[in-house]
């Protein structure tokens, strides 16, 4: 399966002052396809950091949506870190700047124009907000590619569906579905045995085990699998028929 990575980009997503958004939206528009994320990065606006992380992220064949830090302020070093992480020169792109003078007009100098400042080879990704383009980079040293977009949800959302129909329209997946039950007055420790042995009998399924405190304080486990729709519900069941044996409370969500 297409390994698939997430990296949200911006001192104010450390500091807290704003909450990410990216990893849910992007897993909603995987989703439909059969395909999830792998794995997620959040990193500062230190361009020396950043660039390190890119550097990494770019040697392995995935495909990674980044978000955040390629406006023209002094704090977006995104475009000049991926440049430098890819080995490329930053040059104006043409049609990056005609977009950009189309949506600002004279006010799209001095400042807002260095938008355009991509890395060689960059293909653009088109902006339906603002019409100030992200950029991608697809022939990268580890056969992967990199998608840069606005740290706005609002414009990234948008972006991302393009180039999930622009790039990716074949790569999809059996699509898996989610099915848990809530074991109530039980504990994770309870059930490791049970556990341990439902993944050896079902290697096809992913196992997860999410224990609660409810607010009158009993204890609760969401107890669920993932998988194809005909082999999760029957995890399900499997699950269901041993809390029934127990003597244990269930609920199907």
């Amino acid at each position: 399966m297409q390994e698939i990575g997430l990296i949200v980009i911006g001192d104010e997503i450390l500091s807290g002052r704003r909450q990410d958004r990216h990893l849910a939206n992007l897993a909603a528009s995987l989703k439909p396809r059969g395909l999830k994320v792998d794995w997620v990065r959040m990193v500062g606006d230190d361009p020396a950091r950043l660039t390190e992380t890119l550097r990494e992220t770019m040697a392995r064949p995935a495909i990674v949506f980044c978000h955040g830090g390629i406006g023209a302020t002094p704090d977006d070093r995104t475009r000049q870190c991926a440049a430098r992480a890819a080995g490329r020169p930053l040059m104006r792109h043409q049609e990056a700047e005609a977009r950009i003078v189309e949506q600002f007009g004279e006010d799209a100098f001095p400042h807002r124009v260095r938008m355009a400042d991509l890395p060689e080879g960059a293909r653009l990704i088109p902006n339906p907000v603002n019409n100030v383009p992200g950029f991608s980079l697809l022939e990268l040293p580890g056969g992967g590619h990199h998608h840069f977009m606005p740290g706005f949800p609002q414009m990234a959302q948008p972006m991302t569906a393009w180039l999930l129909d622009e790039y990716y329209a074949d790569l999809r997946q059996p699509r898996r579905v989610e099915r848990v039950a809530r074991l109530r007055d039980t504990s994770e420790a309870e059930w490791i045995d049970f556990m341990e042995a439902f993944e050896r009998r079902h290697p096809d399924l992913r196992l997860f085990s999410l224990p609660r405190l409810e607010p009158d304080g009993r204890r609760s486990i969401e107890l669920g699998v993932e998988g194809l729709p005909e082999a999760a519900e029957a995890g399900l069941r499997e699950i269901v028929d041993e809390a029934r044996r127990r003597g244990v409370t269930v609920e199907e969500d």
